[in-house]
């Protein structure tokens, strides 16, 4: 049997080959050493890869229109098979004798080769963009000490130290990014697939349906609802916007919304799934390793900044739906919430259960585990769950492309992350990008937003944030600011490319599926989702907005004034007031600037705002109703 590139055979070779890598992953997480395998840190790491690097050439064609394995990728598969086979079991030796600095000749040239595999594999999953970033940066340490421009001086390399040192050293390849995913990440995406290959999308997606289908514009929030439900699991802002933008933009233009509309709020909301906990994507968890703290501290922090982007767009969303009378969804398409939560509360009852071993057990690594075990479990004693031998091995197969995937992204980005380390640029461009901004906190977020906006354009949010957070977030962190904040700024604007033109990968995928115009689509995805503009800044000059990060009560009234402002700003942007009608565009303007005041950490502006905005509701609310008397001829 064959189904598009894969046949059963190689389909056998990924279940295979995942399989070990999950296997190598509870074994060492969970300390079972069992069959005796118990490999140090450095050799478990680089056996992971051998499971995954290899069959990315399997997995993803060197082009588009290759729909077999061809005789290279299998070339590519054995090679690459060997190379980190033989420098896994030598992975004491690399510790012992200095292997990355000098080596005998057999891994010498096995460096090069797997670095210009892993470059290859890297252009197969992240785009010749990334990888011809992480082939160039790569090879910077070779001209270091040549560069005219100070900050951008760095100490030399010769070409086959610099191959032992990325690909034998804990500093490049195999950094604290790549350990990560080893002791970390690797659980949390096995979960994302075990619930959603068990029915987890489609329980939250009419858990959704059940609470926001028969209101006001339904179908729109229960395209907000499912894809924040559906994104925290997944992390991927394009898959998301995919597989739940299948069922909810037909649903929306259905009932009233314009297909560049539909499009740019399914868009909009799936991106928001890049930044809300428990998973996050991968960045949150590399984040964690960067800041030394435990991840669960990160997924806190993030849950009121995700929660603001989503309540911005659900006014704004509410705001359309009440200007053009939009109803709700028709009684007979709304499943029933108890029989929903009835059939799925086992969905609930395993993200508990993560939950628990994270924030209470503080067992980061085996809490994914741990909630997949059971939702495997409940899921085959249903019989409406119960997968058989071909959906349990797709499953597998699914796996495998998601492991893979952010493996060698990942592992290509340590690259950039090695090279800027073996050279010192890294920690001299923070230092200088804080000399020239003059301490000025301001410029160096300006700075910081440009360059995480450029380089999303080519970038995965993950390969963004690994790259920013050696360079920019250091520098944040030295002018004062927290360094959580930091780093999810960092985060926020790596995602915000996602709907901002001239890629806007989210909002292209959503228009394809609404039949409408790209362009139109990621400019309306830019205005619903205009709140990720202003959450970061946010989040840097008033850290007691992250849970954990301030006073108890400096929290709560943070948080007050957030959602006070951004319904605010959400209303400004949509151009309609609930409860006093449409607003003109003098008004809008206003009342933008109104919401920006609750952000300013100087008392006296969230008060002038807060006053200002109820005078300008009042007062709307009494020009709505005497235009409606008016008009039905009465004296007023």
């Amino acid at each position: 049997m064959k189904t598009g590139r894969l046949n059963s055979f190689w389909k056998i070779v990924i279940v295979i080959s995942t399989a070990i890598g999950i296997f190598l992953s509870v074994n060492m997480l969970f300390y079972l050493e069992l069959f005796g395998i118990n490999p140090i840190q450095n050799a478990y790491l680089i056996f992971l890869l051998s499971c995954f690097l290899p069959i990315a050439f399997i997995i993803f064609p060197a082009k588009k229109t290759h729909l077999s394995v061809k005789w290279y990728d299998i070339l590519f598969f054995a090679i690459t098979m060997i190379i980190t086979f033989y420098i896994g079991l030598n992975g004491e030796r690399i510790i012992t004798e200095g292997w990355d600095w000098t080596a005998p000749i057999i891994p010498t040239i096995f460096s090069i080769l797997l670095w210009a595999l892993l470059l290859e594999a890297l252009r197969r999953t992240g785009g010749l963009v990334l990888s011809a970033i992480c082939l160039v940066i790569s090879l910077y340490p070779l001209i270091a000490s040549n560069i005219p421009i100070g900050f951008l001086q760095g100490q030399s390399y010769d070409f086959l130290t610099l191959a032992r040192n990325h690909i034998m050293s804990s500093n490049s390849v195999f950094g604290i990014a790549y350990t990560t995913i080893g002791n970390l990440l690797l659980g949390f995406l096995v979960f994302g697939v075990v619930i959603t290959r068990t029915g987890g999308g489609d329980f939250f997606f009419n858990l959704a349906l059940s609470l926001f289908g028969r209101t006001r514009g339904g179908s729109a929030k229960v395209a907000v609802v499912g894809s924040a439900f559906f994104g925290m699991l997944s992390g991927s802002a394009v898959s998301n916007a995919v597989t739940i933008g299948a069922m909810t933009i037909p649903a929306m233009k259905k009932t009233g919304y314009k297909p560049h509309y539909a499009a740019a709020i399914e868009a909009t909301a799936s991106t928001g799934g890049t930044i809300t906990p428990p998973i996050m994507g991968s960045a949150a968890f590399i984040m964690a390793s960067f800041i030394g703290v435990p991840y669960y501290q990160i997924a806190l922090a993030a849950a009121v900044p995700a929660f603001l982007y989503y309540w911005g767009l659900y006014i704004q969303i509410d705001g359309y739906a009440a200007k053009n009378k939009l109803k709700g969804m028709p009684k007979s398409e709304i499943p029933s919430f108890w029989k929903t939560l009835k059939e799925g509360w086992y969905y609930i009852f395993a993200i508990l259960i993560m939950i628990f071993f994270l924030a209470v057990l503080n067992s980061e690594g085996q809490a994914p585990y741990y909630a997949s075990a059971v939702l495997l479990i409940i899921a085959m004693i249903k019989k409406q769950t119960r997968m058989n031998k071909q959906q349990f091995l797709d499953m597998f197969v699914e796996m495998g492309k998601v492991l893979t995937d952010i493996v060698v992204i990942i592992a290509g980005v340590g690259f950039i992350v090695g090279a800027l380390s073996a050279t010192g640029v890294s920690f001299s461009f923070s230092r200088e990008l804080v000399a020239a901004a003059g301490d000025n906190t301001f410029l160096i977020l300006i700075g910081g937003a440009l360059t995480c906006f450029i380089l999303g354009m080519g970038m995965t949010v993950s390969a963004v944030y690994v790259f920013l957070a050696i360079i920019m977030a250091p520098a944040l962190v030295a002018v004062g600011v927290d360094p959580i904040a930091a780093h999810l700024y960092v985060v926020y604007w790596a995602t915000v490319s996602y709907i901002t033109p001239p890629v806007a990968l989210a909002a292209f995928a959503t228009a394809s599926i609404a039949g409408a115009s790209p362009m139109k689509t990621a400019f309306q995805s830019v205005q619903l989702g205009s709140v990720k503009f202003i959450i970061p800044f946010f989040m840097i000059y008033n850290p007691a907005i992250l849970i954990g990060r301030g006073d108890p009560m400096d929290t709560v009234i943070s948080i007050i004034l957030a959602i006070i402002g951004i319904s605010v700003i959400a209303f400004a942007l949509e151009g309609y007031l609930l409860g006093a009608g449409e607003l003109k565009a003098v008004e809008r303007i206003f009342l933008f600037i109104l919401g920006l005041f609750m952000f300013v950490p100087l008392w006296y502006f969230p008060v002038t705002g807060i006053v200002l905005s109820f005078i300008f509701f009042f007062y709307k609310k009494k020009a709505s109703n005497t235009f409606i008397d008016s008009d039905k001829g009465q004296e007023v």
